[in-house]
């Protein structure tokens, strides 16, 4: 099974404001959002994974079991329900609400790919290992 533990940070985002357009967020927060970067840390703890991400403005921790259905935690939108499973090299989470989303995360070597799917808008953002 792949090591999907450490600190990533953020090199590059495509698109990244009109995902934010489509999840409904205003236009001073697109703005704001779509040229900040942030930093993952994943960690493991028995079966539980946690997801910390820290940008300039927030940080958000999401701690789950893999398969297990979760409330989360979202960017400026009520908590919603989630899931996430491992395929390979991939942790690809499915959050469920009124709007609906899609991550996966694909570990390639010291890159970390998270590809953000929310109706028909897609973003990628690549992450390199620290």
């Amino acid at each position: 099974m792949t090591d999907f533990t450490g600190k990533f940070k953020q090199i590059s985002s495509e698109n990244r404001d009109a995902l934010f357009k489509v999840l409904g967020f205003p236009d001073d927060v697109i703005n704001r959002v779509k040229i900040q970067t942030s930093d993952i840390e994943i960690t493991k703890d028995g079966n539980n994974y946690t997801i910390k991400t820290v940008t300039p403005y927030k940080t958000w921790v999401n701690t789950f079991e893999l398969g297990v259905e979760f409330e989360r935690t979202r960017y400026g939108i009520a908590n919603a329900k989630s899931v996430v499973v491992a395929v390979g090299n991939q942790l690809i989470e499915t959050i469920k609400g009124e709007r609906e989303m899609n991550i996966v995360r694909k570990f390639c070597d010291n890159e970390l790919l998270v590809t953000i799917t929310s109706g028909p808008v897609v973003s990628v953002a690549t992450y390199v290992r620290q």
